[in-house]
């Protein structure tokens, strides 16, 4: 497994943007297919963003597509989520996650390593 370390959030007035960065602690961070997701309390963990190991094709939910743009880089084992035009309703716990395997990239199962998340709160 690879561990996961996430980082960025915080508190942000709506409109505003954070940039969330998760740090992949293994030698072989290009080969791993990366995926951001997120859980409001009472909800259940969402589908926010992917991006596969060579970053040349992502995938965005419709809540945050135009807003919201995930990317990597292979050379200093992170991916990021920069998150524009806040939403009170994009308040959550963001985890990334890690996987081998190509495809079902919204399904969180198919995902092998998570981390621990970090907390995006957007006031109105």
């Amino acid at each position: 497994q690879v561990q996961l370390v996430e980082s960025g959030g915080g508190l942000v007035q709506a409109g505003g943007s954070l940039r969330l960065s998760c740090v992949a602690s293994t030698r072989s961070f290009g080969v791993h297919n990366m995926g951001w997701f997120r859980q409001a309390p009472g909800k259940e963990r969402e589908f926010v963003a992917a991006i596969i190991r060579s970053g040349n094709s992502v995938d965005y939910a419709d809540s945050v597509k135009g807003r919201f743009t995930i990317s990597r880089d292979n050379a200093q084992n992170t991916v990021y989520l920069q998150m524009n035009s806040l939403k009170p309703e994009d308040t959550a716990l963001y985890y990334c996650a890690s996987k081998i395997t190509y495809g079902n990239d919204r399904y969180a199962p198919s995902y092998d390593s998570w981390g621990q998340g970090t907390q995006v709160t957007v006031s109105s």
